[in-house]
């Protein structure tokens, strides 16, 4: 803590001492991600300059090497930061220069000889060096502002529902709406939450544009008791954090689980959905197949009963199905035109349903070429989700027009809409046992549905610990 503190105060201050030794990991490396990475990965090496490395960095670019350890003022480098003229880096068009307090932070590890930490590998990637040292935030005891929920899922007793939150998950019950459990995350943002066979729940997030993960969860883990909800270590503790199957360069946002509980697809902002092999248990999981099938984010995956296919949605405006055992793309759906958000399959994977910023929930044969059957007409507003009921002909669907919509997928029908929330309805969710449907929302509201019932709310409650919404 102590050598964090000092770190921080010294890219604060305006000078720094010469004989105060520069740490390229901990000092120059951020200066590189937060203003250099964007033009010099490894992808778009602008002037043939990648700086994903320590090695790269100092071999330079198209005008060759940019850094003469000990002469910061002969440093093509150093020069292209803290230049006024036209060539500046990063380009104007492109960003703010480097501020000054770091731009001497970076010639004073020039001066230093420009070297790299001892233990460290000069081939290794920076980017993922600087998130293994990465620490999240602890939560606060109460919040001043409501955190999104952009996924929430009822535990298999259906007496819980765990709700994604801000670097936690949040176990409340059921349908009283009190808080029970708080379980910090590394990830930011909680995006998908599935349960596995035994209770392990499955959980896609990340920090956007930092990193994306999976992790497997045991909320059954005992944990520190204050004022009277559980506080559960998942990040550190390996009884509560069990696996991680995951560790991308942005957020995974969509995960499935295959009826049978052997098999787990998630996709995210990289474009690809990876699945695993969970039929020896959470401890043995192991990755089968990486599929890049999309042009842009995959926001939604589903698995069929059979395990024979794999659905997706994705940001690039089509639905898509890939046969897992030939390892090969069925079809594409694109009648959306906008933006698919979600995918699901019936009960025999014959119909497909997909659901997007059309406002529409669409229904479309696997057979045939993907050939369109139905198209559910009635929300006002995009559709984020699409779920189906565990044992009925009901779908329901999550939409921005602040409304819970159930649909009879047999008759191609309109059932029931379901109002309360007062913001975009972000993620939704069947208990076990079908009897409740679960909406959450951007501003941090979850919403109890009786099933069958009169629409109505049973209970809203904010799932943001403490929270308090200002009075209108």
């Amino acid at each position: 803590m102590r050598l964090a503190l000092l770190t921080l105060l010294a890219l604060a201050a305006p000078g720094r001492a010469a004989d105060k030794p520069v740490s390229f990991i901990n000092d120059v490396a951020p200066v590189l991600k937060e203003n250099c990475l964007a033009c010099h990965d490894a992808k778009k090496r602008n002037g043939k300059y990648d700086m994903t490395t320590f090695e790269k960095l100092l071999l330079g670019g198209t005008n060759g090497e940019a850094i003469v350890p000990g002469k910061p003022e002969e440093s093509d480098f150093h020069d292209l930061i803290v230049t006024a003229e036209e060539r500046r880096m990063p380009p104007r068009d492109k960003g703010e220069e480097v501020p000054a307090d770091k731009a001497k932070v970076v010639a004073e590890w020039i001066k230093q000889g420009a070297k790299l930490d001892a233990g460290l590998d000069p081939k290794a990637d920076l980017v993922r060096e600087l998130r293994l040292r990465w620490v999240p935030p602890t939560p606060p005891a109460t919040y001043r502002f409501p955190a999104i929920v952009n996924a929430l899922a009822f535990t298999p007793d259906g007496k819980s529902l765990v709700v994604g939150g801000h670097h936690e998950l949040t176990v409340w019950s059921v349908p009283a709406g009190v808080l029970t459990k708080r379980v910090r995350t590394r990830a930011e943002r909680a995006y998908a939450l599935a349960f596995l066979p035994g209770g392990t729940l499955a959980v896609a997030g990340g920090r956007p544009g930092q990193e994306g993960d999976v992790r497997l969860y045991d909320l059954t883990a005992a944990g520190p008791t204050v004022n009277g909800v559980a506080m559960l270590d998942g990040v550190g503790d390996p009884k509560v954090v069990l696996k991680q199957l995951l560790d991308a360069d942005d957020s995974v946002l969509c995960l499935a689980v295959s009826p049978d509980g052997k098999t787990l697809a998630a996709g995210g902002c990289d474009r690809a959905v990876r699945l695993w092999d969970m039929s020896a248990g959470p401890a043995a999981a192991k990755l089968t197949q990486t599929i890049e099938n999309h042009a842009d984010w995959v926001l939604g995956v589903a698995l069929s009963a059979d395990g024979k296919y794999l659905a997706t949605a994705a940001r690039d405006k089509t639905a898509k199905v890939w046969d897992l055992k030939a390892k090969e793309s069925v079809l594409t759906y694109p009648e959306h035109q906008n933006v698919v958000y979600a995918v699901a399959f019936n009960k025999d994977a014959s119909l497909g349903y997909s659901a997007g910023g059309d406002s529409q929930l669409r229904t479309w044969k696997l057979a045939g070429e993907g050939k369109g059957v139905k198209a559910f007409g009635g929300h006002g507003g995009d559709v984020f989700k699409v779920v189906l009921h565990p044992t009925k002909p009901v779908a329901a669907t999550a939409s921005a027009d602040k409304t819970v919509r159930l649909w009879d997928t047999d008759k191609a029908a309109a059932l029931q809409t379901l109002t309360g929330p007062s913001d975009f309805v972000y993620a939704v969710a069947f208990s076990p046992d079908g009897g409740l449907v679960a909406g959450g929302t951007y501003n941090g509201e979850v919403t109890l549905w009786k099933h069958p019932g009169d629409g109505k709310p049973l209970k809203t409650f904010n799932a943001t610990p403490g929270y308090t919404a200002a009075a209108k």
